[in-house]
């Protein structure tokens, strides 16, 4: 007994020196001292010894178990401290090479364009009210006057996800909401931007895209207050030398209703392809609030009038920048969008 321990020990150790890696050695002692091992199996056998021979053996086989396990730890030191040489040499950095300049993100032209338009509005007193995406038919179209037959529905083809709800076609319900929650209160001036949708895709149109709206809602509002606020937005965002003009038009909920143009911004007003030598760009349309929709909303349109209009932010935009396919906004060309400036 006493010499197959001595041979298994000898055994062990060229297994366990020659072992290359730390899951070889793992392997060395479950074959040596595991539960199944060679030392655990020839321990069992001691059963078998004299009562004389067991201790002397017990306290062989012991000595050795603890050989083993230390050459173990000590090829498992080695292979660490090598291994950890080998790491740090992969990692190693050279400190006097070059960095590399990390990627700056760009503001995209629709974040840029709408904060000006906020900026511009809220330097006027007016407050940003947003609301929720998907709508009742009521506060998108009953509370604008425009009741279940009224033929100007047509106007907007919609997504509807029931009979009487759906995706937003603008952002009109946030004006009929604050004027439904602030009534009889005046004054009220707030601008709603945010996301709408529409059953449209070319290259002027997505089915996905933002508008601006904006109310002011108080006593002796007329149409010279309209034209003042808008002719004031219009030359902030497209420089003072901006003409103006009003043109009549039609809304639901407005009467009367007006087109705001805008003198092109590629020729000047001399005339060309963009705007089809008029010389004039159509940016937005306006007017004053329909009585009908100040009385839905429990105001007294005896008592206070007010003034609406309505803007597209890619439209905007796509004057703004001289864009000519709407579809660039959401393509996430980086080409394009790094034209724009960083952060």
């Amino acid at each position: 007994m006493q010499e197959n321990l001595k041979a298994l020990e000898a055994e062990a150790r060229g297994d366990i020196e020659k072992a290359a890696t730390l899951e070889e050695v793992e392997e060395q002692r479950v074959r040596y001292l595991g539960r199944k091992g060679k030392l655990t199996l020839i321990l069992r056998g001691m059963k078998d010894l004299s009562p004389v021979e067991r201790p002397g053996v017990g306290k062989l086989a012991n000595e050795i178990r603890a050989r083993v396990e230390g050459l173990i730890r000590q090829r498992m030191s080695v292979l660490n401290e090598s291994q950890k040489e080998e790491r740090l040499e992969k990692e190693r950095i050279d400190v006097t090479m070059p960095g590399v300049r990390p990627r700056v993100g760009n503001k995209h032209p629709l974040t840029l364009v709408l904060a000006e338009i906020k900026r511009v509005f809220m330097g006027l007193g007016f407050s940003v009210v947003e609301g929720p995406e998907i709508e009742s038919d009521y506060y998108n179209f009953e509370a604008l006057n425009l009741p279940p037959d009224h033929p100007a529905r047509d106007m907007q083809d919609s997504f509807y996800i029931t009979e009487e709800i759906l995706l937003r076609t603008h952002t009109s319900p946030v004006q009929a909401r604050t004027m439904e929650r602030t009534a009889p209160n005046v004054p009220v001036r707030i601008i709603c931007p945010g996301k709408v949708y529409r059953r449209d895709a070319d290259s002027t149109h997505s089915p996905m895209f933002h508008q601006v709206e904006g109310l002011v809602v108080d006593k002796n509002i007329t149409l010279a207050n309209l034209k003042g606020v808008l002719t004031l937005f219009v030359r902030e965002l497209f420089g003072a030398d901006r003409k103006v003009r009003f043109r009549p038009s039609y809304f639901p909920f407005t009467e009367p209703s007006a087109e705001v143009d805008i003198s092109c911004v590629i020729c000047g007003g001399k005339g060309c392809r963009v705007c089809s030598h008029t010389g004039w760009l159509e940016i937005l349309g306006s007017g004053l609030v329909h009585p009908r929709v100040l009385a839905m909303s429990g105001y007294d349109p005896k008592e206070v009038s007010g003034f609406a209009f309505g803007m597209g932010v890619e439209r905007i935009a796509m004057l703004k920048y001289g864009i000519d396919d709407i579809r660039l906004f959401f393509e996430n060309d980086l080409r394009f969008l790094e034209q724009f400036g960083t952060v």
